[in-house]
């Protein structure tokens, strides 16, 4: 069918990522560094990416195209989320960077440790897999109970890393299509998991494993374990 669908000029794209962070239905990925339109089928044709779009690479043309498929896109959104519903529109999902300066004259009673938190959201099912912080990223994938159980965790293993979590006893649904999704579409670095001694955490590990084999990507990855008093038991 001939209809409205959008139109990437790679050569004006800049690589931002914003425009697959606009883009609801999933259309957009990041590609080799540039923007491009993954499924003509998921785009909507109403255009919430081009004001996205801080140099203009994104316009509109009429041409064959697939039908938009909402049914598809909301089968991938539910794949996504691990099964449950991402409210499309939260302020806590909006993907943003954190760029910290170095702290100007705290008082030596206020010596608090800075946060090493490069990006938001931090949670694995509410990150989008396009947003333009993972490329080139090293990836850290926590447990989140290991976060309140080893001290230094800021510092050991949030820094420098892009950071995910979450709970594989409590969270309904399996990571690890969501985690082949980042890497696949992105220039992973490396992946460091986290996670605590108890047995169900081992789901977030194999999770990770799953995603790494699915991906068709070597990737280096290693695995730490946090005892429940706090301790490294393996590193």
């Amino acid at each position: 069918m001939k209809r409205k669908i959008i139109k990437i000029d790679s050569e004006k794209c800049n690589g931002c990522g914003a425009c697959a962070i606009a883009c609801h239905e999933g259309a957009i990925g990041m590609v080799d560094g540039k923007a491009r339109l993954l499924r003509e089928d998921y785009c909507d044709g109403l255009g919430d990416c081009l004001p996205a779009c801080p140099t203009g690479a994104i316009t509109f043309e009429e041409r064959e195209a697939p039908a938009y498929d909402e049914q598809a896109v909301q089968a991938a959104k539910h794949r996504l989320s691990g099964g449950g519903a991402i409210p499309m529109g939260c302020p806590g999902m909006n993907a943003k960077r954190i760029v910290r300066e170095e702290p100007a004259g705290r008082s030596v009673h206020a010596q608090v440790p800075a946060s090493e938190l490069s990006q938001w959201p931090v949670q694995i099912k509410l990150v989008n897999v396009n947003a333009p912080y993972f490329n080139g990223a090293h990836l850290l994938v926590a447990a989140d109970c290991t976060a309140y159980a080893y001290g230094d965790f800021h510092h050991a293993f949030i820094r420098n890393r892009v950071t995910l979590i979450g709970c594989p006893k409590l969270d309904e649904g399996d990571y690890s299509e969501k985690l082949e999704a980042i890497l696949r579409n992105n220039d992973i670095k490396s992946v460091t998991v986290v996670r605590m001694e108890v047995p169900c955490c081992g789901g977030i590990e194999q999770a990770v494993k799953t995603a790494l084999q699915a991906s068709g990507k070597f990737i280096p990855w290693r695995v730490v374990v946090i005892s429940t008093d706090g301790e490294l038991l393996e590193e």
